[in-house]
């Protein structure tokens, strides 16, 4: 007599549906804490932020029109915009090459220059406010009187937002074994190739991750520009700044209008910088 050891195909599908519902499904820890991640980032992150939108709103689309293109308004946004546009393009590339140095390279100074590049973390903004006007304020000893210019709201944002890149891009250079580039110079492959296929593929999300940060860190700045700029309205006014001079005159819908395109422009470009990341790692 034969005996049929195969499952009903019925059986078996049923079986595989539950071995999948159960991989999908979340034990009573994990359900926990996902809630009370959940709650924790809403009450962080979410609920301010819907308040802002909210309150952006309070005066009625005309009110938040009005604010969002009024004159001085639209050019502390686009200027703004602009100089953190610039300072991450600047930082995408210097970055990743100071980080280059850093873990392929060995020279005389490297631990010192490993502390150096975090100080723009530990430091209070008002302090690099300081540092920069004295370098490059009116008794500059180098000679650059670039105070109250433009080019005073770049040096504080290449400032506080150097080591975004370069401590992004570094730990996944270590991790990319020379033995790959190695192998595939032995095949013929150019530097250049090497790079383009193999190295700029696992560094672009660390890239772009740290050109994210340098860029939401830009536009959100506001103490080291404070000396050094002095935010002269149609000149060196930031967002920032221009926000608190609507908190400060008790406008705070006006305020939080401006925040809100803030907000549009930080997910804009996070949006778009995602987009890049993937389509570099694609074709590599």
């Amino acid at each position: 007599m034969t005996v049929n050891l195969a499952a009903p195909p019925g059986r078996t599908a049923r079986t595989r549906r539950s071995a999948r519902g159960g991989a999908n499904s979340l034990s009573a820890a994990s359900g926990l804490g996902l809630g009370v991640a959940l709650l924790w980032f809403s009450l962080l992150v979410l609920i301010p932020l819907a308040m802002v939108v909210a309150t952006a709103g309070s005066e009625g689309l005309s009110g938040f029109l009005d604010t969002i293109t009024n004159s001085q308004t639209l050019s502390a946004v686009e200027l703004t915009v602009a100089q953190a546009l610039l300072v991450t393009a600047v930082n995408v590339v210097m970055g990743t090459v100071i980080a280059w140095v850093l873990v392929r390279d060995r020279f005389v100074g490297k631990r010192v220059l490993e502390v150096v590049i975090d100080i723009p973390f530990a430091l209070p903004t008002i302090v690099a406010g300081l540092v920069l006007l004295s370098l490059y304020g009116p008794a500059s000893p180098l000679g650059l009187h670039w105070a109250n210019t433009p080019a005073a709201v770049t040096l504080a944002f290449l400032f506080v937002t150097l080591p975004f890149v370069v401590r992004t891009v570094q730990p996944v250079l270590l991790e990319i074994e020379p033995e790959v580039e190695e192998a595939a110079a032995s095949l013929g492959a150019t530097r250049f190739t090497v790079f383009r296929m193999i190295i700029l593929p696992s560094l672009a999300p660390a890239i772009t991750s740290g050109a994210a940060l340098s860029f939401a860190r830009a536009i959100s700045e506001y103490g080291s520009l404070v000396l050094l700029s002095v935010n002269l309205p149609y000149r060196t006014e930031v967002t920032s700044v221009r926000m608190l001079t609507y908190l400060e005159g008790g406008d705070t819908a006006s305020a939080a209008a401006v925040a809100t395109i803030m907000l549009v422009v930080a997910l804009l470009a996070i949006v778009t910088l995602d987009l890049i990341q993937r389509r570099v790692a694609r074709r590599g």
